[in-house]
């Protein structure tokens, strides 16, 4: 069944970005023209963590299999064997598995095979063999079985092969004292040609006379490929080079052989992690082949976590809808010219709701739940995903009062065989795959990396013996491309989701419910950093451990300045502290009440006239409303945001010069917060900033 992959159609539909480059519409329906005819460029998806980049590959791998020639590849992922020989390396484990994959029947076609590159593989296999230790040399071929399998299953699968070219090494040694990579890689091609081969492949060794020195010979030229491979650094890396166009000269040979025209659509080959050191060894070589003329006929799809990865300097840039319909992708004279890097962008708010549908058909939870995941996640399909599944799993009595924050404290089935799993570890590990994610919670709490180092020193000093931790920390999130002290966020950790993720684990996975005492000492400790005057800092930690009365003084004691942009600045910057709320808790948010004016005033500073109290409590007021109706966690409530509006028409006929910026807040600050935007400043500001 297809994946809801919700905003991808511009690459997955019968006239899709993917259709148009392999020719074939999904599940090879019919022939589709070819855009860029006989020289498709390098596609690679790029997006941060969670965008759906694995999701879209395993989504084009499964609507083609069976079609066309595919392999999927994750170039993060490449394990190697136990124990193995020197001739293993990332690249030719990678190689190997490709070709594997590559060579099933496919509809009308006969199987892919890989003389070319069995040929290759071969001869640097038999890299670090000796007489002394003929088990390696042992398990180096038979690991090599399922790739020759594909020259002739009948031969390549059965072992008495391995045998005879043990044999025949075994002669290569008697006849001299230290055999070179060459000669050995000589003696075991010779012996796989004669063993594996049948007649219509043995011509796949001419293949290699055009490597370096090879002077048009085969042999020659494994003999000197062997040979680059074993010496390391550059000639091995022109030898893998070589190997990878071994694999591409094969898919070539299957589509222009003596069955010319037999097959249909184009070889599809998907490199997950693309950006990895794997993917460049992989793609490169292509890229330059091409860029020198040579056309291979494979299309490659790739995913980068790294949009600005320097190897895409020179490509060009699209966003995913401006595909739907032409990918243009003009070739310059730099090799990288041949790449289309292709923006995932994020789900829609239609996109968001459409998920939540799906999960929840009966649409028990709240209206603007699934706009609210939208505006915590910011359209990020692995949240959505995640935080719409545990809606719709969510028990019966739940669903009508979730919040986005209510959806991470709840558990989510991700497998039938697996029991439940808490939400929020499940899509924070999913997002930030580190091994402690602790020092990363402590650190979400931080403004900027000098608060989040004096943090690190106060709380964190066990994890300072490797260097400063806030530095640290901050490279990691930017090798994830998660901006770290974005400007103008005022936060450590810049994403809205990230570092709500990272705050719930800080608050709630200490194991000490109900004192919170990780969240406690973390917001004292930033507390006491920014002194014993109430600035707006100090006042933002205030409020993430439930005190406002300092906040709420604050404001009332600068409230007649002049400044009023900035007066309203601080406010907007102090209720956006997160709100110290229980796990689990039910019924309506403790803000809305103080908000509507509903709950008990409680205890007023000494001092105050009867105006002062008035509006000491108009701010309390305000303040709540603020902190409720920008919260990302929170829902939104028309209720509050209509005594929003009139708390702050009241103030502008208080004010005695501001009483314009008050009153554009009282219009536009509502409109902001109904259109799911941070109150705008000023007022009104298109940017919403």
């Amino acid at each position: 069944m297809d994946r809801e992959l919700y905003g991808r159609e511009a690459v997955l539909d019968d006239g899709g970005l993917v259709a148009r480059l392999c020719g074939l519409t999904r599940h090879g329906v019919a022939r589709v023209a070819y855009e860029h005819g006989d020289d498709p460029p390098v596609t690679v998806f790029t997006g941060g963590r969670g965008t759906g980049k694995t999701a879209l590959l395993k989504e084009v791998r499964n609507r083609y299999r069976g079609y066309t020639p595919l392999a999927l590849l994750d170039c993060a992922h490449v394990e190697p064997p136990a124990d193995h020989g020197p001739g293993w390396t990332p690249l030719t484990g990678a190689l190997a598995e490709l070709a594997v994959q590559f060579s099933p029947k496919v509809l009308g076609a006969r199987p892919v095979r890989f003389p070319r590159l069995s040929l290759g593989l071969v001869a640097v296999a038999a890299l670090g063999w000796s007489r002394e230790d003929d088990e390696r040399a042992r398990r180096d071929l038979q690991r090599l079985g399922p790739l020759l399998a594909t020259v002739d299953a009948t031969r390549g699968a059965a072992a008495n092969w391995v045998g005879k070219v043990l044999a025949k090494l075994a002669a290569t040694f008697a006849e001299t004292a230290a055999p070179l990579a060459g000669l050995l890689a000589e003696a075991t091609v010779e012996t796989v040609m004669e063993e594996v081969f049948g007649r219509m492949q043995r011509s796949a060794e001419g293949w290699y006379g055009g490597y370096r020195n090879a002077g048009g010979r085969g042999k020659a030229g494994l003999q000197q490929l062997a040979n680059d491979f074993e010496q390391g650094g550059r000639r091995r890396g022109e030898a893998e080079a070589f190997l990878v166009g071994a694999l591409t000269e094969d898919l070539l040979h299957a589509y222009t052989g003596l069955r010319r025209g037999s097959r249909i659509g184009r070889p599809l080959l998907l490199l997950d992690n693309a950006h990895e050191p794997l993917g460049r060894q992989l793609v490169e070589p292509v890229l330059r082949a091409r860029a020198e003329g040579r056309r291979d006929r494979v299309v490659v799809l790739g995913a980068s976590r790294i949009r600005d990865h320097e190897a895409l300097r020179q490509a060009t840039r699209l966003r995913l809808p401006e595909t739907a319909h032409r990918a243009p992708c003009p070739r310059g004279t730099s090799v990288g010219s041949g790449i289309l890097a292709v923006e995932l962008t994020p789900l829609s708010p239609a996109q968001t709701r459409g998920a939540f549908d799906r999960y929840d058909p009966a649409g028990r939870t709240h209206a603007e739940l699934p706009r609210a995941v939208h505006r915590l996640t910011g359209g990020r399909p692995l949240g959505v995903a995640l935080l719409g599944r545990a809606a719709g799993e969510a028990p019966a009595h739940l669903k009508p009062g979730l919040t986005p924050g209510g959806l991470l404290d709840l558990t989510v089935e991700l497998r039938e065989d697996a029991p439940p799993v808490p939400v929020a570890p499940a899509l924070l590990a999913e997002l930030l795959p580190v091994p402690r994610p602790g020092p990363y919670a402590v650190l979400a709490a931080a403004h900027d990396e000098e608060s989040a180092r004096m943090l690190a020193h106060a709380r964190l000093p066990s994890e300072s013996r490797d260097g400063d931790v806030a530095l640290r920390v901050r490279d990691r999130l930017r090798a994830e491309d998660w901006a770290a002290s974005a400007p103008g966020s005022r936060h450590f950790v810049a994403d809205p989701l990230l570092r709500a993720l990272l705050l719930h684990r800080l608050r709630f996975e200490d194991g000490d419910h109900p004192r919170y005492a990780a969240w406690h000492a973390v917001h004292e400790t930033l507390r006491r950093h920014y002194g014993p005057e109430p600035g707006p800092y100090r006042l933002h930690h205030d409020l993430a451990l439930g005190r406002t009365e300092d906040a709420v003084t604050h404001l009332r004691a600068t409230f007649p300045e002049p400044d009023v942009l900035g007066w309203l600045g601080r406010l907007r910057f102090v209720a956006s502290a997160p709100y110290p709320r229980e796990r689990g808790a039910t019924g309506p948010d403790p803000r809305r009440a103080v908000a509507l004016g509903q709950a008990p005033t409680g205890e007023i500073p000494a001092g105050l006239d009867a105006d002062g109290v008035e509006l000491h409590l108009a701010l309390r007021r305000l303040l709540h409303a603020v902190w409720l109706l920008t919260d990302p966690l929170a829902l939104p409530d028309d209720e509050v945001a209509d005594r929003l509006a009139h708390e702050l028409r009241r103030l502008s006929g208080r004010h005695l010069s501001g009483s314009g910026s008050l009153w554009d807040a009282a219009t536009h600050w509502p409109r902001d917060i109904r259109a799911w935007r941070e109150p705008s400043l000023p007022p009104g500001r298109e940017d919403g900033v």
